[in-house]
């Protein structure tokens, strides 16, 4: 019945004059609040429309047209004054549901989410993801390995301890499983449901699901693990600006002198501790939905402070129902989750194929002397003292 009643107005008002459209607080009242023509193409548009004259008018048989009229209401217990009366949040309900999202039944911004999860979030992370695992190919492909320059001196020394490997090991391997299974519910029905039919999809989908949620925590875990071993370590300082001018040696060039952890090493840290935090928080809302609100207090915040101002832009939406701090933390999640990734793909070469000896670091926790000579010369120093070589050569 609804759906008819739009489609009729729809019709009925592109048969009017052009003159007669304008006239919307007579057609609204004709038709016991309804939209216009010009409603209609500014919600198309995507533009804000001023529907408090539809609010006010739910379940008031005053200002609802007779029944006798063409398109009348029966008073205000009409199929269209229910519905819309859900959707503003007016309609006397009850439910079995007793939780925050009971309160709404109907909310519009289930729409614009869904198109932009299954349209540009999906095109992002093609971009994102497979623009750099281009430019790795391409920078090996033209700089090749980076190998270590100096003789090899047969000695190592322990780069990281057992407790910090596992730190790091836990990290990695949660992160690897839960960037899988996210992509996986992210792309799911675009690209398996199309391969493996609906049957198996959703199979894999529970799985998958199953296993994101429970892999989250060791990943928490791990994130407070690093964070407590290594900030110390981690801290910016003036040689990490030397680093940085010369690129840490990664095109060529002498290696710039760097303590354990170089300026390259110490963004990778603050990435994965920033962005990989607000991952776990904005999850920790998606794991107990409607018990943990990011998005509209913070909205309230920036629009008091007037920061959507400073870029033209209108201010953010407030208050959000239940149902939109979910959306919006979904999408926050999946974001953060593919910029992530994005780093941490150039983090796995270097630490792999792209640089020879770091991967002993972190897989048997003892490097080369001469790799750490090159790459972290001032730690050497403080672990070890001056090369063997300067000091003969200072006598």
């Amino acid at each position: 019945m609804l759906r008819f009643l739009s489609l009729f107005a729809v019709i009925f008002a592109l048969a009017v004059p052009a003159a007669a459209q304008d006239t919307t607080v007579d057609s609204r009242a004709a038709t016991g609040g309804a939209q216009t023509l010009a409603d209609i193409l500014e919600r198309q548009e995507g533009l804000k429309v001023d529907d408090a004259f539809r609010s006010e008018a739910t379940g008031n048989p005053d200002v609802a047209a007779p029944g006798s009229d063409q398109l009348g209401t029966l008073g205000g217990a009409s199929d269209p004054e229910l519905w819309r009366a859900f959707r503003y949040g007016s309609a006397d309900i009850s439910t079995q549901n007793r939780g925050p999202a009971a309160t709404t039944v109907i909310q519009d911004g289930g729409m614009w989410w869904l198109e932009f999860r299954e349209g540009a979030l999906l095109q992002i992370a093609m971009y994102l993801l497979g623009g750099t695992l281009v430019a790795l190919t391409l920078f090996y492909l033209i700089r090749g390995r980076i190998k270590i320059d100096g003789e090899k001196t047969g000695r190592t020394i322990t780069r990281f301890k057992a407790f910090e490997r596992f730190g790091h090991w836990l990290l990695a391997s949660s992160f690897i499983v839960l960037g899988l299974t996210g992509l996986f519910s992210l792309i799911g029905r675009k690209v398996l449901i199309p391969l493996f039919g609906h049957e198996t999809f959703s199979f894999l989908a529970v799985g998958s699901k199953w296993v994101h949620n429970n892999i989250s925590w060791a990943f928490i875990i791990a994130l407070f693990i690093i964070f407590f071993v290594w900030v110390v370590h981690n801290i910016p300082d003036r040689t990490d600006l030397r680093w940085l001018a010369k690129a840490g040696g990664l095109f060529g060039g002498e290696h710039p002198p760097a303590k354990k952890f170089n300026a390259g090493q110490k963004l990778i840290f603050w990435a994965v501790i920033v962005l990989g935090g607000s991952i776990a928080v904005s999850g920790l809302s998606l794991l107990f939905p409607f018990e943990i609100n990011l998005f509209g207090h913070t909205f309230s915040t920036l629009n008091g402070w007037g920061v959507p101002g400073w870029f033209g832009a209108t201010e953010l939406p407030y208050p959000l129902s239940p149902q939109e701090e979910m959306q919006y933390a979904q999408l926050w999640h999946a974001l953060i989750s593919l910029i992530l990734t994005a780093i941490i793909f150039a983090h796995i070469y270097l630490g792999s194929v792209g640089m020879e000896g770091a991967f002993d670091a972190m897989g048997k926790g003892e490097v080369e002397e001469q790799w750490a000579r090159e790459h972290h010369s001032l730690w050497v120093q403080g672990v070890l003292g001056a090369d063997p070589v300067e000091k003969e050569n200072s006598k």
